[in-house]
């Protein structure tokens, strides 16, 4: 072999040695030291750091290993021990805005009888200017009175609208104010898939369910100022961020798809914010047009995908039923009548294929669960569906007989943790009967390969929700591990929004989003669970929270040698 040739070749071996491509390689901009970070990566589920340039994450390891890649502008964090975890992907909220000056009754019963919230209600008329909303939650000792209605309301607050929410905010309970602030007149008809209750003599109770609450919300959404919708939604999206909430699925019941991406467009948003079709519907049918076509945004936070529609109500309230049925919750998950018949889920499906577009469906009980994956069975079966990750929100209704063909379908299911906590609150709630429906499944569902994401659908607290999966207090025997709630409320979030392979775990070359945490989520006390706050988020390698608890690190170029 001639010398001329030998160079070459010792050239080529240099320059693609692993020495050689370590050299090439630029230095991170961040390094996290000296941690437990949970990666939701079932391989690697444990590392002690990571090194992140621009937004991704470029290398996961020992501290030791992550230290070399430090170059002389790198910044380093030194965990101190503290547990991170992937960024929390809220795969259920609701972004949600209101005029201002609303006066929110402050109870001392998660369930007021009449006469507290009769109080509260004249307490809170003293409190401001004629016109005032005044705002109420109720459960069952209200709802479950029909004396309470419209009527009651007047005579208190005549002059102010009220309105008294369920738990669950499918139905309400208006007054004559809050009537002709939502423009809602004596002779307005039902809208499809919901219900404006009369009484015998065919005047409105204040009564509203379902799909006529969804319109009310959005009416006084459209009430609501610029400045009034940024306010909140400031606020909303920052105590996000300090819970370690980098990504929120919104469901735009309150706001338009168009309306919401300006809003975040002008904040602007700090975490990734996916927007979800929610259109509402009028006499006629379904509003099919709404967010068409679908609005884009030049912020790479911001994303317009996903259609969803509610083929049900909620069995803990049996939103269709009259409000002094005796039934029981267990009843009513095996009972709740659908929104829409069967022919409009077809048609959803229809639509579904045709806009290539992610199809989201409310179902809580048992007969609209039953019907979706019957019309997915015939329009197409798993050669269709397998892979378009057509998602069940809640699907409580998801029994033992249902799940293989859940499975067959590829569904993936989004529970809300703190609606694991409900049923047994109800007073008609009993345990045999309950576990007589197999209602509610977690574990069931993943033991069974079918994908299981988290999201709030209430109180925001991500560890609020990771304690009640992890105990699930209705039905104990299917809780899952918090490790399986971490990685639910994460990797299976992301799978849940078609997004796996880009964030929900920290891996080399996916997005560096994750949380530090104020403590260790896998070994502190179940009831301490709900204390944890992020002390350090990071949305693509970027800080949009710190609590200052970290101290500061200088980078590798300033220290002494």
């Amino acid at each position: 072999m001639n010398s001329g040739l030998l160079k070459t070749c010792a050239i080529f071996f240099l320059a693609f040695s692993p020495v050689a491509v370590k050299s090439q390689q630029p230095a991170p901009d961040v390094i996290l030291l000296n941690g437990k970070i949970f990666t939701s990566d079932a391989a690697h589920p444990y590392v002690q750091a990571l090194a992140i340039r621009g937004e991704r994450i470029t290398a996961t390891g020992d501290s030791a290993k992550i230290r070399t890649l430090a170059g002389p502008h790198t910044k380093e964090i030194d965990l101190g021990g503290r547990t991170v975890i992937p960024g929390i992907n809220d795969a259920h909220n609701h972004l949600t805005i209101f005029p201002s000056g609303r006066i929110d009754l402050e109870l001392n019963n998660p369930d007021p009888a009449w006469p507290e919230m009769k109080a509260a209600i004249a307490a809170a008329v003293l409190k401001g200017p004629k016109g005032t909303f005044i705002r109420g939650d109720i459960a069952w000792k209200i709802f479950r009175d029909p004396a309470v209605n419209r009527s009651a309301l007047d005579e208190i607050a005549p002059n102010n609208p009220v309105i008294l929410e369920t738990l669950t905010n499918h139905a309400w309970i208006l007054n004559s104010a809050a009537l002709a602030r939502a423009g809602i007149r004596e002779s307005q008809p039902d809208p499809a898939g919901g219900r404006y209750e009369r009484s015998p003599d065919g005047r409105l109770t204040g009564v509203i369910r379902e799909y006529a609450v969804f319109n009310v919300e959005r009416t006084f959404s459209d009430q609501t100022s610029e400045a009034d919708a940024l306010a909140k939604l400031h606020r909303t999206l920052s105590a996000a961020a300090k819970w370690g909430i980098t990504t929120i699925q919104d469901m735009s019941n309150d706001l338009p798809p168009e309306r919401c991406v300006a809003l975040l467009e002008k904040l602007p948003t700090p975490i990734r914010v996916r927007v979800m079709r929610m259109p509402g519907t009028t006499p006629a049918g379904r509003d099919i047009q709404e967010g068409r076509p679908v609005p884009r945004s030049s912020n790479p936070l911001i994303t317009v995908s996903g259609t969803k529609w509610m083929l049900d109500g909620v069995p803990l309230e049996g939103t269709f039923a009259p409000r002094d049925d005796p039934a029981t919750v267990a009843y009513f998950v095996l009972h709740e009548q659908l929104t829409f018949p069967e022919t409009e889920i077809a048609a959803m499906l229809q639509e579904s294929r045709h806009d290539h577009d992610q199809l989201l469906v409310h179902v809580s009980a048992y007969p609209a669960t039953a019907a979706m994956l019957n019309a997915m069975k015939s329009a197409g079966g798993t050669q269709v569906w397998a892979k378009q990750r057509v998602r069940f929100e809640h699907g409580d209704g998801l029994t033992p007989e249902l799940i293989p063909l859940a499975n067959e379908l590829g569904i993936v299911v989004v529970q809300n943790p703190t609606h694991l906590a409900a049923v047994r609150m109800s007073p008609s709630f009993d345990n045999d009967l309950w576990e007589g429906t197999k209602a509610q499944p977690l574990r069931s569902l993943l033991a069974a390969g079918i994908p299981v994401a988290l999201g709030s659908d209430g109180p925001t607290n991500p560890y609020l929700n990771i304690m009640l999966a992890s105990l699930h207090p209705d039905r104990p025997s299917e809780a899952i591990t918090r490790e399986q709630a971490v990685i639910a409320y994460t990797l299976t979030s992301a799978y849940a929004e078609f997004a796996e392979k880009d964030k929900g775990s920290l891996e080399p070359g996916k997005l560096a989003d994750l949380a530090v945490l104020s403590q260790d989520i896998f070994s502190v006390d179940a009831s301490d669970l709900p204390k944890t706050e992020s002390v350090l988020t990071m949305v693509g390698g970027k800080i949009v929270y710190d609590g200052k608890v970290i101290p500061p690190t200088p980078r590798a170029g300033d220290r002494k040698r």
